[in-house]
């Protein structure tokens, strides 16, 4: 105790409070959500299965990094599906921007909801120990435990952040390679192929360019191979990775299912609308390019051409004042 509270400083009785209430805050969490016994059965089951499908490396043992991905996901998911703070509505949004940014395994949510939950504690550990570097209010109680459920809070959303990150990178790479892959849908259905097949031609050929897109369109492929159901199919593609674009296809692919009009030309139609959409950005880009160039140019630019075009004339004026002095 007495080297927790030389760790800690002055207000090392407060730190120690306040870690006390999180560490009781967290337990009884932990404790009130227990699952029941045919769900943790289930939950090892799981386990098994997919230690069974891990990768293993080349000498044939498993790769050390998969095995400390797993055992990480695992105690994150263990953590995540205990806790009950996240409502469904809050738990479904989670899987939905899980969805979008491509990660679509069943523990997706619990290893989410279990890293949030990390890195909130990690903020409030991080707050509480910087507490007495804080001037004038780090010994007063009521700042430290404000500071540490700010802390917490920051470190739930942090996770989140990340998350809408590495979605809008997804969505920017499969939006770049839509085009194309729709021009070779074309090819592929003028060939004569089917639709499944297509898709899966298409997907194949996609794998090195745009392995987000390819996976997308594998898993259609699947779908479509399992279930038959193409409207299905393409909803469940347009809602996974969130694009317009890609409701597009969606929309357009199933109306000439239903209509009986010929998909190629409507993917050409789509194809070239989508070229058009991707010029226009790039013009609108371009146009704003000026515009935000103006501030850039004002800071570093003009004072650099204003030294170099008035310097020698301010130093010959300098010379000729300092020679008329007495």
């Amino acid at each position: 105790m007495n080297l927790l509270l030389h760790t800690f400083g002055t207000g090392g009785a407060f730190d120690l409070a306040l870690l006390g209430l999180l560490a009781g805050a967290i337990a009884l969490t932990l404790l009130r959500s227990r699952q029941p016994t045919r769900r943790r059965i289930a939950q090892r089951m799981r386990l098994a299965v997919t230690r069974a499908g891990t990768p293993r490396s080349r000498a044939g043992g498993p790769d050390a990094a998969d095995q400390l991905k797993e055992t990480l996901s695992r105690h994150l998911a263990f953590v995540g599906e205990r806790v009950s703070m996240f409502g469904p509505d809050q738990r479904a949004a989670l899987a939905g921007k899980l969805m979008n940014a491509g990660f679509r395994d069943r523990r997706a949510v619990a290893v989410m909801v279990g890293l949030k939950l990390f890195w909130g504690t990690l903020f409030a550990l991080a707050a509480i120990a910087g507490g007495p570097f804080v001037p004038r209010f780090g010994e007063i109680f009521a700042f430290r435990a404000l500071m540490m459920a700010g802390a917490f809070v920051i470190g739930l959303i942090v996770p989140e952040y990340a998350l809408g990150f590495v979605a809008r990178q997804r969505k920017k790479a499969i939006a770049v390679c839509l085009s194309d892959a729709i021009d070779l849908l074309v090819i592929c259905t003028n060939a004569g192929n089917s639709l499944l097949v297509s898709i899966k031609r298409v997907a194949q050929e996609l794998t090195r360019i745009c392995p987000p897109l390819a996976d997308e369109l594998k898993l259609t492929a699947d779908e479509l191979q399992v279930s038959g159901n193409i409207a299905s199919a393409l909803r469940n593609l347009a809602l996974r990775t969130g694009l317009p674009s890609l409701r597009s296809l969606a929309t357009t692919l199933i109306q000439s299912q239903q209509y009986g009009t010929p998909i190629t030309q409507a993917l050409r139609t789509l194809s070239q609308t989508m070229r058009k959409e991707q010029m226009v950005t790039l013009e609108e880009k371009a146009a704003k390019l000026a515009p935000k160039m103006t501030v850039p140019m004002m800071l570093f630019i003009l004072p650099t051409v204003a030294m170099i075009a008035a310097g020698p004339a301010i130093i010959r004026l300098i010379a000729v004042f300092h020679n008329q002095q007495p």
